[in-house]
Parts: structure tokens; sequence; C-alpha cells
């Protein structure tokens, strides 16, 4: 026998339903918008919470990391020649010179001979990124053996400046140079480059 879907029997409650009036679909209408607008006064106000919406397609920006440091001169091993003396660091100054960003530093540095005026070497140390590295020497401004002392080191826009106290001959005692010249190194072309002033012989 074959099988029929049963058929609804119109009861007087589903025949209301039916037979609605304009009335019944307002009230209904007015009850949704009511919920609409219940949902809408949820949702939380960029303006109130104090968080903007991030706009499609876009992603924050990296925070910044930490600063790098520049290299200690301390932990350097310089090569100078002391006849089994120290070495002393006495002047030091740091900046960015090659324009990666990333500071540099310069040292004014000399056997620690505890009299006389021992002549200076100048420095250029820099760290590498490796975390744990020790600083390196990457360059040589001023060798010991041109027989001159450093003074008012410093770096300014990428440029290394420092007076040089010399002597004009071997018979000018070394506790009195009488020569002044004002030296600036510049990386430029891969290198460093030195400006000179003239030299000027008489009482520094």
């Amino acid at each position: 026998m074959p099988h029929r879907p049963a058929e609804l029997t119109p009861t007087p409650e589903l025949l209301s339903h039916h037979s609605a009036g304009p009335l019944h679909w307002l009230a209904t209408a007015t009850a949704m918008a009511a919920v609409v607008a219940l949902a809408g006064l949820l949702q939380p106000d960029a303006s109130a919470t104090g968080h903007a919406a991030a706009p499609t397609g876009t992603t924050a920006a990296p925070a910044s990391g930490p600063q790098a440091t520049a290299p200690d001169p301390a932990a350097v091993t310089y090569p100078l020649d002391c006849k089994g003396l120290p070495t002393a660091v006495t002047a030091t100054a740091q900046g960015d010179l090659d324009g990666d960003r990333r500071p540099e530093t310069v040292a004014a540095v000399r056997c620690d001979a505890g009299s006389g005026t021992p002549p200076h070497a100048i420095y250029v140390l820099a760290q590498d990124k490796t975390p744990g590295a020790a600083p390196r020497i990457v360059a040589t401004l001023l060798e010991a053996g041109k027989r001159q002392t450093a003074a008012d080191l410093t770096i300014s826009d990428g440029v290394v400046t420092a007076s040089l106290l010399g002597y004009s001959s071997p018979q000018v005692p070394r506790y009195s140079p009488d020569v002044k010249q004002l030296a600036k190194w510049r990386w430029t072309g891969g290198k460093f480059r030195q400006e000179l002033t003239n030299s000027d012989a008489g009482s520094v």
C-alpha cells in the first residue's frame, strides 16, 4: 500500500495564523527592529574602548628593537708594542661613521708608561651583530710611529676630529710638543680619508 504523506488538519490556531491581519505583522516587524537595534548597542565603540579597528589588508608596524650599543674600548687588545707595559685608553668618541645606523667607537690609545708622553694611536672599533661577539679594530686612523699625541677627540656628523700634537725636530723635548694639527677623518669610497690643516711650529 503506497505511503501518503500526512496532511495537516486545519486547526483554529493554524487558521488564525494564516488569517493574521496587518496589526500582527506590524508588531512582528517592530519586535525584530528592536532586536537589531539592541544588537547594535552591544557592539564595542572604537572611541569608547580606545582601540581603532585595523584597516583591511594592512598590518601594524613592527615595534622598533633596542638600539645598537657602541663597542666597549676596554674589551679590545690593541696592537701596540709597549715593551711589557699595559696600554691605556685616554679618550674615546662614539658615532655612526659609515652610515649603517650602528655606532662605532674611536679610541685614542697609548702605552701606560707612567711618565713622559708616549705617542698615541687612534683606532676605529666596530661591534659584530652576532650576539656575544667581541668588538674588533676595523681601521687605524693614527699610527703610534707618527710620534704624535691626540687630544680633543670627537665625532660629529660622521666625521672624526682630533688635535694632534707633535714635534718639529728630534731636538724638541718630548714633554714640550711645538706642532699642532687639526685632523679630520671621513669615511669616503670605502675607506677613511684624512684631512689636515697646515702645521704650525711654535709653542703649543
